[in-house]
């Protein structure tokens, strides 16, 4: 299993919000780049990075602050957060990110999410984050009447390789990771289930590795020294 530490952008900074309140939101650092690099040294090879404006807004606002932490390492970086078009996919692949993650738009332009897959295919991952087993969009501003169980199966139906779920009530929480739902993937869809949410603990992570998951993306926890990022990397193989 991988370990992905995280990045979430706003304004250039790294940053988490709790619960995907943006009016809730702590500064970890100004240095983007150089979170990355110290990420590497610490043992990951994969970067999750995520514009929160840009899945709010769309667009990419912190394109640079992404792009400088792909320069600055060697990392896996897998970008998403306002990937709406197909520009926007190829501006970070010719940046050097290794993978994009459609949110919104895997939901709303089934059109774009098969084209991307058909043109990039497991360079194109798919974010799924969910409130109450409902897919939320648009930075999670909006929740959606599609099921996280009924978009698993239509991803995988149109070739979607991996799939990034969040527990939203977990995200940033610092209350443990919901195990059950990714089990509950991992048994039920061929596709690399990565966990994210509520990653807290080295239990955590140790519990998703059984679950089957393929990866676990790591926030709040190595920002707050809950997690060694080294620690769990050792444990996840």
């Amino acid at each position: 299993m991988i370990i992905l530490p995280a990045i979430d952008l706003i304004g250039g900074k790294c940053v988490r919000l709790y619960k995907g309140d943006y009016a809730n939101m702590t500064v970890y650092s100004d240095d983007p780049a150089a979170m990355a690099a110290s990420f590497e040294e610490r043992g990951a090879k994969w970067l999750h990075c995520v514009d929160l404006e840009g899945a709010r807004d769309g667009g990419t606002p912190n394109f640079d602050s992404v792009k400088a932490a792909i320069d600055a390492t060697r990392l896996k970086v897998e970008i998403g957060g306002g990937v709406r078009d197909m520009r926007v996919v190829e501006r970070y692949l010719n940046a050097g990110a290794e993978r994009v993650i459609l949110g919104t738009a895997a939901v709303s332009d089934k059109a774009f999410l098969r084209e991307a897959v058909r043109e990039f295919g497991d360079r194109i991952a798919v974010g799924a984050d969910l409130r109450g087993g409902y897919v939320a969009i648009k930075g999670w501003m909006e929740t959606t009447v599609t099921s996280g169980d009924s978009l698993a199966a239509e991803l995988m139906e149109i070739g979607v390789r991996t799939l990034i779920c969040t527990d939203i009530s977990r995200d940033g929480a610092m209350r443990g990771t919901n195990r059950a739902l990714y089990g509950a993937l991992s048994a039920k869809y061929d596709m690399d289930i990565i966990a994210s949410g509520g990653v807290s603990t080295l239990d955590d992570v140790l519990a998703v590795k059984q679950a089957g998951a393929a990866g676990a993306i790591i926030g709040k926890a190595i920002y707050t020294g809950d997690i060694d990022l080294s620690e769990a990397i050792e444990v996840s193989k």
